[in-house]
C-alpha cells in the first residue's frame, strides 16, 4: 500500500463501486446455514484451541468467555471488553437453557450465570486484534471506502485506506468541503443538507469512530464487509502484549507508573455501592484513572 500514489489535496477521489473490488480467487463464500439446527452444539479450532460453538438465531457462534479464558487469558477482562467495543463485536446473551448446554460442553463453569456468544467471523476478528498480525488487506491502487457516519447533521467521505498509516492520519476526504480528516475527528465533522436530520451525538468520545462510521453501501460484497472490517482493527494496540510487573522490581520501572493519573472523589453512597459490588470496605475517597479513562 505505500507505494500507491496519493491523491493531491485539490483532487477529487470518488470512491470505487462494489463492481470494481476484486476479491481473491482463493477466497470462498461462506458456508450456507441450511443445515444447522437450533442449539446445536459444535467445535470450531481457533489459533489451535478447541473452542465450543452453539447454533443461535441460526448462526453458529462461539462462547466468549471461553476464548478469554483460553487464547486471551494474558489480557484483562477491560482490554477485551475495550477492544470488543471498539471493532463493533456485539455480545449476544445466550438463554438459560443454552447456557445449561455450555455448562454441560466444558465451555463454561456450573457457577457461570450468563455468557455472551459472538459469531465465528467476530471471534477471529477479536482474536486476531490480540495475536494475530494487523497488515492491511489486499486492495486495488486508490481505492476508497465511501464511507458516512450519523453524529450531529451527518456527513459523507472517502475513506483512502493507502492514507491510513497512523491512527491520527487525515484518509477521509469530504464528499462536500473535499477536506481531509482522521478518522475519530471526522465523526464530529458534518454538513447541513437540505435533507439531513440532526442526531444528538452521544458521549464525546475520539475513540468511537470505528462505531460511527459506517459503509454508505447499504448491501456490500462480503469481501468489502471483510476489508473495511480489517481496516478497522488496524492501529487499535492489537499487537501490546499486557505489561506485568517483574518480581522485586522497583515501582519506578513499572510501565504502568509513567501513566499520569488524576483523583476522582466519590460520594458516600458511590462508596457503599463500591463495596457491593467489588466486596471492598477499603475502597477510599477516590479511585484513579489515566487519561484513557481506563480504571487503575
Amino acid at each position: 500500500m505505500a507505494s500507491s500514489p496519493l491523491p493531491g489535496p485539490n483532487d477529487i477521489l470518488l470512491a470505487s463501486p462494489s463492481s470494481a473490488f476484486q476479491p481473491d480467487a482463493l477466497s470462498q463464500p461462506r458456508p450456507g446455514h441450511a443445515n444447522l439446527k437450533p442449539n446445536q452444539v459444535g467445535q470450531v479450532i481457533l489459533y489451535g484451541i478447541p473452542i465450543v460453538s452453539l447454533v443461535i438465531d441460526g448462526q453458529e457462534r462461539l462462547c466468549l468467555a471461553q476464548i478469554s479464558n483460553t487464547l486471551l487469558k494474558n489480557f484483562s477482562y477491560n482490554e477485551i471488553h475495550n477492544r470488543r467495543v471498539a471493532l463493533g463485536i456485539t455480545c449476544v446473551q445466550c438463554t438459560p437453557v443454552q447456557l445449561e448446554i455450555l455448562r454441560r460442553a466444558g465451555a463454561m463453569p456450573i457457577s457461570s450465570r450468563r455468557c455472551g456468544m459472538i459469531t465465528k467471523r467476530e471471534a477471529e476478528r477479536l482474536c486476531k486484534s490480540f495475536l494475530g498480525e494487523n497488515r492491511p488487506p489486499k486492495l486495488p491502487d486508490n481505492f476508497a471506502f465511501d464511507v458516512s457516519h450519523e453524529c450531529a447533521w451527518g456527513c459523507r467521505g472517502s475513506f483512502i485506506p493507502a492514507r491510513y498509516n497512523s491512527s491520527r492520519a487525515k484518509c477521509i476526504k469530504c464528499s462536500y468541503c473535499n477536506m481531509y480528516f482522521s478518522p475519530n475527528k471526522f465523526i464530529f465533522h458534518s454538513h447541513r443538507t437540505p435533507d439531513a436530520k440532526y442526531t444528538q451525538p452521544d458521549a464525546a468520545n475520539f475513540n468511537s469512530w470505528r462505531r460511527h462510521l459506517k459503509l454508505t453501501d447499504k448491501s456490500p460484497q462480503d469481501e468489502l464487509v471483510f476489508a473495511w472490517e480489517d481496516v478497522k482493527a488496524m492501529f487499535n494496540g492489537g499487537s501490546r502484549k499486557r505489561a506485568l510487573p517483574q518480581p522485586g522490581a522497583h515501582p519506578a520501572c513499572h510501565p504502568l507508573s509513567s501513566i499520569r493519573t488524576r483523583s476522582i472523589p466519590f460520594s458516600s453512597q458511590t462508596l457503599m455501592l463500591l463495596e457491593e459490588i467489588f466486596g471492598e470496605k477499603d475502597q477510599g475517597d477516590c479511585m484513579r484513572v489515566n487519561e484513557d479513562n481506563i480504571w487503575l
